[in-house]
């Protein structure tokens, strides 16, 4: 997949669309929320920008992963959780407002720890031809796509509330569409390499997206909040925005065999979530049980 219009042009701004998209759902109450709930932010906060890439690194290594598959797993682990972490969140009954908050802060904080992370990958694994890759263009484009996207959609949510969330769930949809198509794009174009390495790459993003969503609960015992926020830390934490990896690997690095695991992750990172959301609903279930038998007694 060379440079070309779609590459340069066309997956950019689709990307930009939706944080956008993103953009319209936040306030300024979402980034207060840090200083209402400090430990419930701070948690996920440390569990997304810290010590997700950390675990995605050790899991690189104990599966000894070819180099394309082990920078793309560390690209996504770099990313940010996305607009699909705050609708499962609801889907699930999970603090929303929470999960809004985490991702709009770990969207501003991870245009500067991105860059960093994915050098970090490239020097490490990539032992001969690695790909040229400059981490100021890199930020550059990274608040190209994501900041200066959300901060004009925040603006227009202040300007007509009513047209912000009049069009939140087509944003939502037309996020969900892109990824798909991205998805399918890269492991079309990516077929013979997928071939060799699709065991690899979908054993360690499956073990990644469990981990990470195991990582999330078990912050929120340490830091000792309820479970409706340990739920949320979860998701948050486990759903990464692989289409902006994917973007990344695309047109930023310019090597479309990296976008390889991102484009996996997209269809394992609902894995997790799931079964902690059916986990969740039963324990309700049987709480709810528990509560009318005793009524009853």
């Amino acid at each position: 997949m060379q440079a070309s219009v779609l590459t340069e042009v066309l997956l950019p701004l689709a990307l930009a669309f939706i944080m956008f998209g993103m953009g319209l759902t936040l306030t300024l109450q979402d980034f207060s929320r840090l200083l209402k709930a400090p430990k419930a932010v701070l948690s996920g906060f440390i569990g997304q920008i810290v010590l997700l890439p950390i675990l995605a690194f050790l899991l690189c290594l104990v599966f000894s992963l070819p180099e394309y598959i082990a920078v793309g797993v560390m690209v996504l682990a770099a990313c940010p959780g996305g607009t699909t972490s705050n609708l499962i969140s609801h889907i699930a009954k999970a603090n929303l407002a929470l999960s809004v908050s985490l991702t709009a802060i770990s969207t501003i904080a991870c245009v500067f720890t991105t860059p960093f992370i994915i050098q970090f990958a490239i020097n490490y694994f990539v032992q001969d031809s690695a790909p040229s890759f400059s981490m100021m263009q890199t930020v550059v484009g990274l608040v190209s796509v994501s900041i200066v996207p959300v901060i004009v959609g925040m603006a227009i949510r202040v300007a007509s509330t009513e047209f912000a969330m009049r069009t939140e769930g087509f944003f939502r949809q037309f996020s969900m569409y892109f990824m798909l198509l991205m998805i399918a794009g890269v492991l079309i174009s990516e077929k013979d390499s997928l071939a060799t390495s699709l065991e690899d790459a979908f054993f360690v993003c499956v073990t990644l997206n469990v981990s990470s969503v195991g990582l999330g609960i078990l912050l929120s015992r340490f830091a000792g909040l309820s479970v409706k926020d340990g739920l949320t830390l979860a998701i948050e934490i486990g759903v990464q925005n692989a289409a902006l990896a994917m973007l990344i690997c695309i047109s930023f690095i310019k090597s479309p065999d990296y976008a390889i695991a991102p484009g996996v992750y997209g269809i394992a990172m609902y894995i997790g979530p799931a079964l902690l959301a059916l986990w969740a609903k039963r324990k309700a279930q049987k709480h709810l049980h528990s509560e009318k038998t005793q009524q009853a007694l």
